[in-house]
Parts: C-alpha cells; sequence; structure tokens
C-alpha cells in the first residue's frame, strides 16, 4: 500500500484489510516460524497460524459488508476463528488479543490513532492475563508491548503504525538472547538462548501488517 496518501482511520474496511493483510504475511512466512519453532517448541507454530489466519479470513468475509460494518464487528469472528483453528497457546493467546481489542472498539465506525493504540493495549491486556507474562520475558509480549509504547501518535495513524511495527521487529529480535521461561521452550533451559521466540515473530508480522493497512512506507513483502 502506498504511503503518498496515509489513511488516518481504522475503519470495518480497513480491519478487514488487516486480517487479509496478516494472513497473507504469515502464510509468506509460515515455513520460517516453523523453523524458530522447531528449535524451541514443537515445529508447528507456523503451520497453526497460516490455518488459523485462513480461517479467520473466511469468518470475516462470511460476514459480508453489510454485517461487518465496524472494527470489532470484523476483529470479533476473526478471534474466534483463531481460538478455534490454532493450536496450542497460540489459538487462545491470539484469539483473546484480538476479542479484547474488538470490545475496546465499541460501536465505533472508525478508530484514529488513540482508538487504534486503546484497542492494542486492551488486546495486549488480555495476552497478559491469559498468558500471564511479564515484562522481559521470552514470549510473543516483547513484541507487542514495545509496539504500544511505539504508537502512541495522535496526529499520525500511519507513522505511529510504522513505528510500531520496527518496534515489534525489534522486540522479537530481543527475544533471541533471552531464556526461556514460558511455555515448552522453558524445558530447554539455557539452550533456549540464541533463538527468536516464534510467537514474537508471528506477532512482528501482525503489526507489520496493521502499518502495511495503515499506508506504511517500510513495506516488507
Amino acid at each position: 500500500m502506498s504511503a503518498t496518501n496515509p489513511v488516518t482511520v481504522l475503519d470495518a474496511e480497513r480491519a478487514r484489510a488487516w486480517v487479509l493483510r496478516a494472513r497473507e504475511l504469515i502464510c509468506r512466512d509460515a515455513e520460517e516460524l516453523t523453523a524458530l519453532d522447531a528449535a524451541i517448541g514443537d515445529a508447528d507454530h507456523g503451520a497453526n497460524m497460516a490455518r488459523g489466519m485462513a480461517a479467520a479470513v473466511e469468518a470475516v468475509e462470511a460476514l459480508g459488508a453489510e454485517r461487518a460494518d465496524t472494527p470489532a464487528a470484523v476483529l470479533k469472528p476473526a478471534a474466534l476463528a483463531l481460538v478455534s483453528k490454532v493450536g496450542g497457546a497460540s489459538g487462545p493467546l491470539y484469539g483473546t488479543f484480538f476479542l479484547r481489542a474488538a470490545a475496546a472498539c465499541g460501536q465505533d465506525p472508525a478508530l484514529g490513532a488513540s482508538g487504534i493504540a486503546d484497542a492494542v493495549e486492551a488486546g495486549i491486556g488480555g495476552i497478559v492475563q491469559r498468558g500471564r507474562a511479564q515484562a522481559g520475558e521470552k514470549t510473543r509480549r516483547a513484541a507487542w508491548t514495545p509496539a504500544l509504547e511505539a504508537r502512541r501518535d495522535p496526529e499520525d495513524p500511519a507513522a505511529a503504525a510504522r513505528a510500531a511495527a520496527r518496534a515489534a521487529a525489534a522486540g522479537r529480535d530481543a527475544t533471541a538472547p533471552m531464556l526461556a521461561t514460558k511455555g515448552r521452550a522453558s524445558y530447554l533451559g539455557e539452550r533456549s538462548i540464541g533463538h527468536i521466540d516464534p510467537g514474537a515473530a508471528s506477532t512482528a508480522l501482525i503489526v507489520q501488517a496493521l502499518a502495511d493497512v495503515l499506508g506504511a512506507e517500510e513495506d516488507r513483502s
């Protein structure tokens, strides 16, 4: 998407585009996500996320434009699809993220930068509550939290989204030297050091997808 005319809101159409773009990026990098998971997990994160995002897109498209007329109306069915189709911890965690984000959107037909940040913050709160991840741990929160901190630009949602995507990517990379203390990776002890957390990697793709939809200049595709 071109950055010459960055959009200023997240409406239902762009929420739908966010889900579609997230599927595209996840499917593109599914093998890489699985390779990351093979090093410290069950070697299925890429396949699970690709399946879940495909189901999320199907759920959103099945509603049609008349029913999916707000960001919340788009994100809620996507969330439920992720819960039902993604295996392991990722389905409930990503599903909770989008469910909480949808609830924060309320019935607003369009969100500006602060509204988008509030929705993302609510989604992260759901992840933290369900996954009990603390700041500084080798989890997807390592990508979500800096993304949120970087995106509070009240004037320009597109610039905020670009900043969030860069921060999420940096957070993803920062998980490599960390010792895993959550999930299956924690069983490896020090052998988990040196590997990027696959959940942080898929989170960075979802944040990048939002940046692309909101007019990012830095398209990673």
